[in-house]
Formats: structure tokens, C-alpha cells, sequence
């Protein structure tokens, strides 16, 4: 099973405030409708589907795949061929339908995910515009539209493979963290240092992993990154996002998923000015 975040097997999930407060309480049943795993299942086949297609019909004609790469896969065509994400795609789907061991992604295959996810969510939220008895079909949910932005900001530990590149979504908390790194690369450059001397000194800074290094760098994944690194399922490898003891919540004695979860239900729909305002509220009362 792939691990995110947050655990994507977990399908009940609930919140201690949700009694005195309604819009937590629609929020947790809109979380509590989703199949996180048949969501994550169906998106990468139908990236790799659609890419060993496109493939087989684009065969000799490079500049033909390497546009559908482009659009189908604007994240992870950067540092991967049609080839590699095929692998890497098939190596994705085999770990994640392994349920003895959970198995952790880098950020080349946090990429890879992400874009499969986007491109499915929008064909499935299309769906159930348009056809909603096919949507039932993949059993993901009662014929309930997912929120792409919302699902990244739970599950993803963070967007460090998109630094540099735009955000077509809000991703708010992530955004800050793109942009200020950004900046400070920006002004390492303005100051004379080379783009990589920048880019290894941000890295220390803001404890930047070496494979988001990499691809910042614009280097192609190497055999190195192709690996999945697995741990028995019966690890507890969600444990900490249980304890109330901390000190990651906003409140006392809240542990780090109820604070996530509360956090995600108040950015849930804003455009970024609206969430600019809602977190520097939530800062400034953490300071009294």
C-alpha cells in the first residue's frame, strides 16, 4: 500500500469538535464518503492505460509523445521518458496494491502521483456532471465530486517537487513554502551565486530533501530514484499524527490529525487571499 501522509485505508475518520460544530461536522462526512485507496488505484491505471496507448499509437512520431507527456504528465515529464513513467507507474500500482507493507514515495513519484491524480479527479468530477451511473462504477463515492486541492493538502507531506514551477491549484500552506524558497533562490541568484550554488544553499536552509534537489536541477531520475522503500503494515507509521502530547497542534492536547483535519475544513473552497486571511487569524490568536 502506497503511504501518504496520512493513512489511506483509514475510512472513518472523525474529529472530537464535530458536535458543536456544523461545518466541521459537513466537512468529516464529506472526508468519511471518499475510498482514498480505489481513488489512488484508479488514477494510476488510468495514467498508465492511457500512457502505454498513447505509446503504441504515437510509436516513431517523438514529437507527437513528447506533447501528450507534456499535457498529460506536466510534472513528472520534466525529469522521466514515456518509458521510465511507464515503469515507475507499473511499479507504483504493484506497491500499491501489496497490503502486507506499506511502501514510501519520493518526490519523483509524489510528482507522478500527483499529476495522475489530477487528470483523473477531473475526468471523474466531469463524470458525475455529466454521467453519473459511470462514476459509480469505480466506487470512489456515492457520486460526490473530490476536491483535488483540498485531498493534496491532506495527503501530501508537501509540494517540494513543484518548486519553481506554478500551482494550478490554491495548495495554500504549501504555496508559502514554494514561494518563499523561491524568493530566496532568487535573490541567491541577483547576489552572483551560480542557480545550483542557490539551490544547495536553500536546501540547507529549508531542509530540502536531495531527490526535491534534484529535480530542481532539472536532472533526469536515475536508477537510484526508481526505488520504493517498503516497511511491514503492521509498523505504525501513523502513530505520531495521534499524539496529543506533541505539541504540533494548534491547542493544547491536539494531536497533529484533529489540528490538520480543522486547519483543512476552514481552507477548504478559498481562493489564496481568503486562506492568506484565514491562517494569519489562526497565527495571530497562537500568539496569545
Amino acid at each position: 500500500m502506497l503511504a501518504f501522509a496520512k493513512d489511506i485505508t483509514q475510512k472513518e475518520p472523525d474529529h472530537p469538535e464535530e458536535g458543536q460544530n456544523s461545518k466541521l461536522k459537513e466537512y468529516m462526512d464529506y472526508q468519511r464518503k471518499i475510498h482514498h485507496e480505489k481513488l489512488i488505484y484508479h488514477s494510476l491505471d488510468h495514467a498508465k492505460s492511457y500512457l502505454q496507448k498513447t505509446i503504441n499509437d504515437m510509436w516513431g512520431d517523438e514529437n507527437k509523445l513528447k506533447g501528450y507527456l507534456a499535457k498529460a504528465f506536466p510534472v513528472s515529464h520534466r525529469n522521466a521518458d514515456s518509458d521510465t513513467l511507464m515503469l515507475m507507474l507499473r511499479k507504483l500500482l504493484n506497491a500499491h496494491n501489496a497490503t502486507n507493507n506499506w511502501y514510501r514515495l519520493n518526490r519523483f513519484y509524489f510528482g507522478l502521483v500527483y499529476d495522475a491524480m489530477n487528470r483523473f479527479v477531473q475526468i471523474y468530477n466531469r463524470l458525475i456532471l455529466e454521467a453519473p451511473e459511470k462514476s459509480e462504477e469505480y466506487g470512489i463515492t456515492d457520486q460526490l465530486e473530490i476536491d483535488f486541492d483540498d485531498w493534496v493538502r491532506l495527503f501530501f507531506q508537501d509540494l517540494d517537487f513543484l518548486i519553481g514551477q506554478p500551482l494550478p491549484y490554491v495548495h495554500f500552506t504549501f504555496r508559502k513554502r514554494n514561494r518563499t524558497i523561491e524568493n530566496f533562490i532568487q535573490k541567491g541568484i541577483e547576489s552572483g551565486k551560480t542557480r545550483k550554488e542557490a539551490i544547495e544553499e536553500a536546501a540547507k536552509k529549508f531542509n530540502i530533501e536531495e531527490d526535491a534537489v534534484t529535480i530542481l536541477l532539472n536532472k533526469t531520475i536515475d536508477q537510484k530514484n526508481l526505488e520504493l522503500f517498503y516497511t511491514s503494515a503492521e509498523n505504525p507509521i501513523y502513530e505520531f499524527l495521534y499524539d496529543t502530547a506533541s505539541g504540533e497542534g494548534f491547542l493544547d492536547g491536539e494531536c497533529l490529525i484533529d489540528h490538520s483535519y480543522f486547519l483543512s475544513h476552514q481552507l477548504k473552497g478559498l481562493s489564496e487571499e481568503e486562506a492568506e486571511s484565514v491562517v494569519s487569524e489562526i497565527e495571530r490568536l497562537s500568539k496569545h
